[in-house]
């Protein structure tokens, strides 16, 4: 069995209609160990406090298939984890949706310490996981720049743009998707990520 951490974003308080909260419980119900917490304050989070819980769950999950999905602001604290080698297990896949762009998070005082790390790299990404996808879209108002030329083509991060989706959040409709409950099931870390079914 593999086993999940999911990390939200800010403001964030895990609603029912997000794709997360659904995704956990797919998850769980296949009998996967699945760890989807809230993070502290969302409304004004602190760096260290959410890394500090993001190497606390990632060691509770039992290996060797660990995946970590993260969503928005969740995406930045991974990446400022992978940039301070601070990810304390080994883990195999890490998703990355809909994260925003340095220039949009310097912009909001709350969450502008989340900011891409300048000194991160691709080795940093390829040292905290085995595997490392984006997927953003082309319309995405918290990353103006499109997620390649934000993250996939600096980072080396293979990347899917799923056109006119927005921030992938409920807003955009994002409650069940199945396609990437299809990516956590599959053996292939390439597996295909699309749209939501139409509501």
């Amino acid at each position: 069995m593999s086993s999940f951490l999911l990390l939200h974003g800010w403001q964030n308080r895990r609603p029912p209609a997000h794709w997360q909260h659904w995704l956990a419980g797919e998850l769980t119900a296949r009998g996967h160990t699945v760890e989807y917490p809230q993070l502290p304050d969302p409304d004004c989070p602190h760096v260290d406090a959410w890394l500090a819980e993001l190497q606390t769950r990632l060691t509770a999950l039992p290996g060797p298939h660990r995946t970590v999905l993260c969503h928005s602001l969740g995406c930045l604290l991974w990446l400022n984890a992978a940039a301070r080698s601070a990810v304390p297990v080994p883990v195999d896949r890490v998703l990355l949706v809909a994260p925003p762009s340095r220039e949009v998070t310097l912009r909001n005082p709350e969450i502008a310490a989340f900011a891409l790390p300048p000194a991160l790299t691709a080795d940093h990404l390829r040292s905290a996981a085995t595997h490392t996808r984006l997927i953003g879209t082309d319309n995405d108002p918290y990353c103006p720049p499109g997620p390649e030329a934000a993250y996939g083509r600096p980072l080396a991060i293979p990347t899917t743009v799923l056109a006119g989706a927005a921030h992938l959040n409920i807003d955009a409709g994002y409650g069940p998707w199945p396609s990437v409950l299809d990516w956590c099931l599959s053996p292939d870390a390439d597996h295909p990520i699309t749209h939501r079914p139409p509501l």
